[in-house]
């Protein structure tokens, strides 16, 4: 996962990002022509941008970026990892590097994820 300081992170007027709304349905929209959509966490305890990602990445096999934004905190960054994110602007006032030290400190897990569905066992027996 790649993590941007939130002075780093440009919102952009290009056709092919598109903004999405934490309660609009991915299954609802069209990703016709799209490379990166923005999911928008408005504070940290709602997680419905999670579900946003999960969808976009399993069910509809979107394959561009999905970016984290919002109140983005460290402590998030593995479950966004896991649920689809690519990249995550953290809040204002973090620091990108104690960021990057939580993702290092999770190189594997049992279960698979929204990106890597195979878990860990069958893996290694491979």
């Amino acid at each position: 996962m790649k993590i941007l300081s939130f002075h780093d992170h440009s919102a952009g007027a290009d056709t092919h990002i598109i903004s999405m709304a934490n309660d609009v349905d991915p299954r609802e929209v069209s990703l016709e022509g799209i490379s990166r959509i923005d999911l928008h966490f408005p504070k940290f305890t709602d997680g419905r941008a999670y579900s946003q990602a999960f969808l976009l990445r399993r069910r509809l096999g979107f394959k561009g970026e999905i970016r984290a934004t919002g109140d983005v905190l460290i402590d998030q960054l593995v479950a966004m990892a896991r649920t689809g994110f690519d990249v995550a602007v953290l809040r204002e006032g973090l620091d990108a590097s104690a960021a990057q030290r939580q993702l290092d400190r999770f190189p594997s897990f049992y279960q698979g994820s929204a990106v890597d569905t195979q878990p860990l066992f069958a893996k290694l027996a491979a």
